[in-house]
């Protein structure tokens, strides 16, 4: 029997650009990447965005992709920071039914002034309180996700109704920045809520992963620092009341693959990688074989779910990863080969939650029934 919160299953997941890097604009050049990510199965790919960098806006590039792709997860970076939660959260719900039930989020924040003049309703704030909105944001997001029952939707032609308005309902969530009432303009998404995968380099957006996020990525120059990382979230998020076989934690690791086949450099593949830069994640340099055992000998220990690839050069590496280190797993028997069903969630093994409106009616009737008389 595997020990309590141990990983199990091996989840992976790569970023489509490096941060900072000229991103393309094509719907070609997007396309092709995540199609090629989707040839190895990967469980999901991100799409990095900030006010600060000039691109095209990442939930709308994925967006774009998805007609184009069947199972991949498509998880693009969506500033919390100067937007309105409900137009938020539409956005990222009609992904989900774009792209069948294969969307995630995941939540960033603008703290600097040059970026809050862009927008010009107020000032730059301290990045604690903008991580604290960012958590609200999830948070409403939850509940307009939810305000509209799975079965909400009647669509008859004969009556003209179109919904149960008694199956709508309010989320009325206010916040510190923000109120929101609803319900939403966009039914449930087919995930029910789509997933949210956290970024935790700021020690600001733990709490937000531990009581919002379905995936945290986590900074770590090694698996025992890793393996502190992933006990403290599933600990905190415990203490917030869910369940820590909800979360997966998933090491953040730059891959630097240019050397082809030859061996990597002293004190990368199995033995680590090297530390990167202030606040920047770890790098690996060297071939896909040694990223491999790195990959095995980081899960075996237990330290992480997974790893979240960011390839130095996307065109190159990207198509290493997957076609050297991801085929290697495969064969091995180390990662699967196909997908365990159609949703974003089911590659990550997490349920689909059921609307808490839907809970909170049911539970209702059963109290009233249970009042009645025999």
């Amino acid at each position: 029997m595997p020990e309590p919160h141990k990983p199990t299953t091996l989840h992976l997941a790569a970023a489509l650009s490096a941060p900072g890097a000229p991103r393309p604009y094509t719907a070609a050049d997007w396309t092709r990447r995540v199609r090629l990510a989707e040839d190895g199965a990967l469980d999901f790919v991100t799409l990095t965005d900030a006010f600060a960098e000039r691109g095209p806006d990442a939930l709308q590039a994925l967006t774009v992709t998805a007609p184009a792709t069947a199972r991949v997860g498509l998880v693009p970076a969506v500033t919390t920071t100067h937007t309105e939660p409900f137009h938020l959260q539409a956005a990222v719900a009609t992904l989900d039914w774009v792209s069948g039930g294969r969307a995630g989020w995941l939540p960033a924040v603008s703290t600097t002034e040059a970026e809050a003049r862009l927008f010009g309703r107020r000032p730059a704030a301290p990045a604690a309180a903008l991580w604290h909105e960012a958590a609200e944001v999830a948070e409403a997001a939850g509940r307009l996700w939810d305000s509209w029952e799975d079965d909400a939707e009647i669509r008859d032609l004969a009556t003209g109704r179109f919904v149960d308005r008694d199956k709508l309902h309010y989320a009325d969530f206010t916040g510190r920045t923000f109120s929101v009432r609803g319900p939403s303009i966009v039914p449930r998404p087919p995930q029910g809520r789509p997933v949210v995968v956290a970024d935790t380099a700021s020690p600001h957006a733990r709490d937000l992963a531990a009581r919002h996020a379905d995936v945290a990525l986590v900074h770590a120059q090694g698996p025992t620092a890793a393996r502190a990382a992933r006990e403290e979230l599933l600990a905190r998020a415990e203490s917030a009341g869910r369940d820590p076989g909800t979360l997966r934690v998933l090491a953040v690791l730059t891959v630097d693959l240019g050397g082809g086949e030859y061996a990597a450099v002293p004190s990368h593949g199995g033995g680590g990688p090297r530390a990167g830069g202030a606040g920047s994640p770890a790098v690996y340099r060297g071939g896909p074989v040694d990223l491999a055992e790195l990959v095995t000998a980081w899960h075996d220990t237990g330290a992480v779910d997974g790893f979240h690839f960011v390839p130095a050069d996307p065109d190159r590496d990207l198509e290493r990863l997957i076609n050297g280190t991801v085929a290697l797993l495969q064969h091995r028997g180390r990662f699967r080969t196909f997908y365990p069903g159609a949703t974003l969630r089911d590659h990550l093994g997490l349920a689909r939650p059921a609307s808490r409106y839907t809970a909170a009616r049911g539970a209702d009737r059963s109290a009233t029934t249970q009042g009645e008389p025999a």
